[in-house]
């Protein structure tokens, strides 16, 4: 029960997701085509909310829910890890027609063939947890 506010949260975040066309191969398509202003306008509601939520977090003494003070660390400044990491996000982005938050609510949707994509998301993320200690960051 302590974590059913996260699961109503997250299935009302698919729906969101769904019914704003943000989870569409379509406007993913028209978006890296530079032919709709939609999925900018979607990023850019996001970006300013995440940071609107940032400075919020730091002025205010938030917890989490286990009760710790949460506390974000400044980033190392450098812009090579930023560019090699936005450009392999947005190659996968533009190849697989998905960013990895709408893959579950795409499977929960009955695209059953995103499966593939979640797999191949893992299977990146493990290949990762194995060469980071090595990577430059």
């Amino acid at each position: 029960m302590k974590y059913l506010k996260f699961l109503i949260l997250g299935i009302l975040f698919g729906i969101i997701l769904i019914k704003s066309e943000a989870a569409s191969w379509y406007r993913i398509y028209e978006m890296f085509h530079f032919q709709s202003f939609h999925m900018y306008g979607i990023i850019g509601t996001a970006v300013g909310v995440g940071v609107l939520g940032i400075q919020f977090l730091k002025k205010k003494n938030i917890k989490d829910i286990e009760g710790n003070t949460i506390h974000i660390e400044p980033k190392e400044k450098g812009i090579t890890r930023y560019l090699i990491g936005g450009i392999l996000f947005g190659l996968g982005w533009g190849l697989v027609g998905t960013c990895p938050g709408p893959i579950f609510v795409l499977i929960g949707a009955g695209y059953y063939p995103i499966i593939i994509i979640f797999i191949g998301a893992l299977a990146g993320t493990f290949l990762y947890g194995l060469v980071k200690d090595k990577l430059p960051h």
